[in-house]
């Protein structure tokens, strides 16, 4: 089967500036990506529709599924359960399915089989919620509880590899999946509130405590001494350090040193420097404002707790302060004493003293210097997004 995963330009803009650099379903949320979930539970060829025409390049659409009209369209931020998947792969040609993600929000497109919708049913469980992504703050939020039933899905059938006896576990020890090539070694592990994964290769060092639910994806590290609370991921080679609390870091970032990160989304390749600290509550306890893209301006949250969103190859500097709820854009590059505003456009450089924009030849130099250390490449595919996604931030300026 022909399987794409597309993007809701409507959800794509209130997910900025984490979908500026991927489709939706390629947001990490649990353990993997959502574009994985729905590869779990429906096999088939995938491929991508994107709503921003400069991410085609990167993530195509496959010829044979742009021909296909019996090809099953999935939504990239609906999280598939396995009731939900088994009703979208029953669709045939022509037929669509919706939903809801809570009774007051408005119905939205699950899945549609073929281009040309001609017929809709609806999702109908006993609980007819489905569960979506939305808003930035839906990643954090939401995370705790997909990495619980990620965690399942990922081990069921599994072994873990043997847990060192230099380790103390409060909790179910079952609870705790240790993958090939992983090193955990002197940690405090409680899996009392949820379940603990650790990926091929992580290392957990010596004097570290985690709280699960927590998702240690593969090649990451927690450094010692480091202190993770309940519904933290860390992608693909991230590394950690300090305090962490409710924490979503897409891939190939660094924290590797003291400070505070609470209730916060971190894109791939960024970092932030020794002693950085992020506010994800307000002195006078007042409800969160969160900057939002299309509406240009800041819009009540309803949260109480919100910290830090920053997007791909962003960086702050040592012992950088960051207020409640700050949004950074892709390639900011953060600076100096005192706190910066709390938004700050793509390509921006600078901090409380005021901003440049960053010089595009500079951020090249500095991405392939980076990616490098990881094995990667920016490509020149790369380069051409950065530039649309320049051209765009202008407006947010």
């Amino acid at each position: 089967m022909n399987v794409v995963v597309f993007d809701a330009p409507e959800v794509r803009e209130n997910l900025l500036p984490m979908t500026y650099t991927r489709p939706i379903g390629a947001l990490r949320i649990g353990i993997d990506t959502i574009a994985d979930k729905w590869r779990r539970m429906i096999p088939g060829n995938y491929s991508w529709e994107v709503a921003a025409p400069y991410l085609s390049e990167i993530w195509p659409l496959a010829p044979e599924a742009a021909g296909d009209n019996a090809a099953l369209y999935v939504a990239g931020h609906v999280i598939p359960s396995a009731e939900l998947a088994a009703e979208a792969a029953a669709l045939t040609p022509g037929e669509a399915l919706y939903g809801k993600s809570a009774e007051d929000e408005p119905e939205f497109l699950i899945a549609r089989r073929g281009p040309v919708e001609k017929s809709r049913r609806y999702f109908r469980s006993g609980d007819a919620a489905v569960c979506a992504i939305t808003r930035l703050y839906h990643i954090f939020l939401l995370n705790g509880e997909i990495i619980k039933s990620d965690f399942n899905a990922l081990t069921s059938g599994k072994t873990s590899a043997t847990l060192s006896l230099t380790n103390t576990v409060i909790g179910d020890p079952s609870k705790i999946f240790i993958a090939p090539g992983a090193s955990v070694e002197g940690a405090f592990l409680n899996t009392t509130a949820g379940p603990i994964y650790i990926g091929e290769k992580a290392e957990v060092m010596e004097g570290s405590m985690l709280r699960g639910p927590i998702a240690l994806c593969e090649h990451a590290v927690a450094n010692m001494g480091t202190k993770m609370y309940p519904a933290t991921t860390l992608g693909p080679y991230c590394k950690v350090g300090g305090e962490l609390n409710n924490v979503v870091m897409q891939g190939y970032s660094n924290k590797a040193h003291d400070g505070f990160l609470g209730n916060a989304v971190i894109g791939e390749w960024c970092n932030l420097g020794a002693g950085c600290v992020a506010s994800n509550l307000k002195n006078d306890y007042t409800p969160i404002k969160l900057w939002n893209y299309p509406a240009h301006r800041f819009l009540p949250a309803g949260l109480q707790f919100c910290g830090l969103i920053m997007g791909d190859h962003s960086k702050a500097g040592i012992n950088t302060m960051f207020n409640t709820a700050t949004v950074l854009g892709v390639g900011v590059n953060i600076h100096g004493a005192g706190f910066p505003r709390n938004f700050v456009a793509s390509f921006s450089e600078g901090g409380h003293a005021g901003f440049t924009d960053v010089v595009m030849t500079k951020f090249f130099a500095i991405a392939r210097r980076v990616m490098a250390r990881r094995d990667r490449e920016l490509t020149e595919a790369d380069e051409r997004m950065f530039e649309a996604i320049r051209e765009t931030a202008e407006n947010y300026k």
